[in-house]
């Protein structure tokens, strides 16, 4: 069986507290708790998911991306560029 990385187990770690923080947003629903209370639990868990992408694309660009660079493959790099490119798109057009 593969070890996990470091950077892996970090980024399961916050999804599981993400999990949580998200099940609790349920519970505080469920209960009827204050809007803003509610509302700010919520943020919590978008910033561990901004988080969790931020270290998912660092971890990315740090290896599968950076050994796409180092072959001679011109198309293969625009593929990983390109991937790159609409996650990237794809994340910034979820926080307008």
């Amino acid at each position: 069986m593969k070890k996990k990385s470091e950077s892996a187990e970090k980024i399961v770690l916050n999804l599981k507290k993400a999990r949580s923080s998200i099940d609790n947003v349920i519970r505080m629903l469920e209960e009827g708790r204050y809007c803003i209370d509610v509302m700010q639990q919520n943020l919590a868990v978008i910033g561990l998911l901004k988080s969790v992408h931020q270290m998912l694309m660092e971890r990315h660009l740090n290896t599968c991306f950076r050994s796409a660079m180092v072959v001679g493959n011109e198309k293969k790099k625009g593929e990983m560029i390109d991937e790159v490119l609409k996650v990237t798109k794809l994340f910034t057009k979820e926080l307008k």
